[in-house]
């Protein structure tokens, strides 16, 4: 064991420039991270800098180094697809050759919809792609008086109900969702995640969505690195919503987030645990608040904050931690539509104790990662990927 401690922090949606087959997926020429530097006038990201991430990829603000304190690489995505779910996945050693269905664009076929009525007692309005707040202001009013449940989706693979904690009931709404993860389970309805998204308030513009979240998600179709460390003995600690994207599989302690800075906060506490293990990281705000809704002004000022907090999360690493940095698609804010985009990402590693640095072999899986964590602590190796631990002097 080389490391004790491997932190793996997920910088959600940070894509690093468009995978080789981007044009299938309609993403040719996106550039998450290059773009919004472009964009707001250059972006400063000094502990981001130092690692490294400059050498790595053309982001105005973001110098290259001549002696970076990290080492780096970009990851091409194996798996078919450019969701959260086949990204992560992905990272722990799985390929998966089939997308996840999404209804971006056609909301959620009839008979689905009449059956999730008929099965919960409740009718259901919206039925469409939105954003969750825009939503509430649409139709909090309406649910309020009816007790019809609202239904919506996103770019992701996802059904979601939003219903008032006081009005419908949160354990109602959670027996409802419950529900509906049972109904799509069939093929031609199967989404990664049935997520109940409780709110409060009075009326519109005063909705808010509430701590409730509870997400029903479709287990690994099979075993991961966190269940070969969970299996034998290690820690595997999770922030963000790392729990549900794996629905607790190979999971030994789950820390909820209420944003990305909170989840920052919670991985530096997290250095002042004494652990023997993995600890993941999701930080979602990039994703759900700026890249979904196009917005690379505050797409930058969360990528800026999230290097300060980095800059003390840095300071607080022992010399037998490791560090991985990376993201889990793409989802340029610059780019036509609000999906997620088809990109390379950023595979970055640094210790205290690290000797050396500079630029790694590309990697053609994500799972790379994962073969490295997995080699660390001397579990079974994934099927796919390969280490990078014997490049870290």
């Amino acid at each position: 064991m080389k490391y004790k401690r491997i932190f793996t922090i997920v910088m959600d949606s940070v894509g690093c420039g468009e995978m080789p087959d981007a044009e299938h997926y309609g993403d040719r020429g996106a550039d998450t991270i290059g773009h919004i530097a472009k964009t707001v006038g250059g972006l400063t990201m000094p502990a981001m800098e130092k690692l490294g991430y400059g050498n790595l990829h053309s982001i105005l603000g973001v110098e290259p180094q001549r002696d970076p304190q990290g080492y780096y690489t970009k990851m091409l995505e194996a798996s078919v697809g450019k969701d959260t779910m086949t990204g992560h996945w992905e990272m722990m050693g799985l390929y998966i050759d089939k997308p996840f269905q999404t209804f971006t664009d056609t909301g959620f076929p009839l008979e689905l919809i009449d059956e999730l009525e008929k099965r919960t007692g409740y009718k259901i309005v919206g039925n469409k792609s939105a954003s969750g707040t825009e939503i509430l202001d649409e139709l909090g009013e309406h649910h309020m008086k009816t007790k019809d449940m609202i239904v919506y989706t996103s770019a992701d693979s996802v059904l979601q109900i939003a219903a008032h904690e006081e009005v419908f009931g949160l354990e109602e709404l959670y027996r409802c969702c419950e529900i509906a993860r049972e109904l799509t389970m069939k093929d031609e309805w199967k989404v990664g995640r049935v997520i109940a998204r409780p709110f409060i308030g009075e009326g519109k513009g005063h909705f808010t969505r509430t701590s409730n979240r509870h997400d029903l998600a479709l287990k690994p179709f099979g075993r991961t690195v966190l269940n070969e460390l969970k299996d034998k003995g290690y820690d595997v600690i999770s922030i963000g919503k790392i729990k549900d994207i794996f629905d607790g599989e190979g999971i030994t302690e789950a820390y909820k987030s209420t944003s990305s800075h909170h989840g920052m906060e919670q991985t530096i506490e997290l250095t002042q645990k004494d652990f023997t293990g993995l600890c993941f990281v999701n930080l979602v705000d990039f994703d759900a608040k700026w890249g979904h809704r196009r917005n690379p002004q505050g797409y930058a000022q969360e990528l800026e904050d999230y290097d300060q907090l980095l800059t003390t999360f840095l300071g607080q690493l022992r010399e037998e931690d490791l560090v991985i940095i990376t993201a889990d698609h793409g989802n340029d804010p610059c780019h036509t539509g609000t999906d997620h985009t088809r990109e390379m990402v950023p595979l970055i590693l640094y210790s205290p104790s690290h000797q050396g640095s500079g630029l790694l072999p590309l990697a053609n899986t994500f799972a790379n990662l994962g073969a490295t964590v997995a080699e660390n602590f001397e579990v079974s190796m994934p099927e796919y990927g390969e280490s990078y631990l014997s490049y870290l002097k």
